[in-house]
């Protein structure tokens, strides 16, 4: 899969910042840290992890990558966010902390710590058709996902143009979205790259390059 012009940052400002690097490098992408708007300019994607949304859109803000994201987002950057990183995509937040922003770019509502607190923590089998055929798929090909949620998100609205990957399928919270996709724009509210399962990174790998091919995607990069 991998191609030498394609060059995918993970924002290392805060959170699970090794764990996406490993599973994107074991796919033989290059990765790289983005921390500074001058880091950002050089990668054609990027990975917002999952950690603690409000205080990685403080330090966003204080290393002053919050416009330049803002920018490269709205210019069709590939973009994947996992739990706190689809709180940064989304356009809205349900039970924000004052004074919270977000990058926005996603057309959907989130709510922060849908599923409770860290001791809430679950793992839930999930059925996602997009990445069932994928090269990646583990142990025998299993029709499953299984999902890691840790002090997670959920979608309570979505907008038009926002596709729904996957839901909940049983107990308390069955029906609630937590992979969604519009566009160059993927996330969940689910850890997988904590897994060891890397058919999510897969598959946002393969938008990555299918972004690339059409060059009007996303800004060229400066190399």
């Amino acid at each position: 899969m991998s191609d030498s012009a394609v060059r995918i940052g993970v924002l290392a400002v805060q959170g699970d910042v090794r764990e996406h690097i490993n599973a994107l490098s074991s796919l033989g992408e290059q990765v790289f840290n983005v921390r500074r708007p001058r880091e950002l300019d050089d990668v054609d994607a990027l990975v917002i992890p999952g950690g603690e949304s409000t205080t990685m859109d403080k330090l966003v803000r204080a290393f002053d990558l919050q416009e330049p994201l803002r920018k490269r987002i709205a210019a069709g950057m590939p973009v994947y966010g996992s739990c706190a990183g689809m709180i940064m995509l989304a356009d809205r937040i349900a039970g924000a902390q004052p004074d919270q922003e977000t990058l926005g770019g996603l057309d959907i509502t989130v709510r922060r710590n849908a599923f409770g607190r860290q001791v809430d923590s679950f793992e839930e089998d999930l059925h996602i058709p997009a990445i069932a055929d994928l090269t990646t798929t583990p142990q025998g090909h299993p029709t499953t996902f299984k999902a890691v949620f840790i002090r997670a998100p959920w979608v309570e609205e979505v907008g038009d143009g926002v596709e729904v990957l996957a839901t909940i399928e049983a107990g308390p919270a069955a029906g609630r979205v937590v992979a969604i996709r519009a566009g160059n724009l993927l996330a969940t509210s689910f850890h997988p790259e904590v897994t060891g399962d890397y058919r999510i990174h897969e598959y946002f790998a393969q938008m990555v390059h299918a972004a690339m091919a059409e060059p009007h995607c996303a800004e060229p990069t400066l190399r």
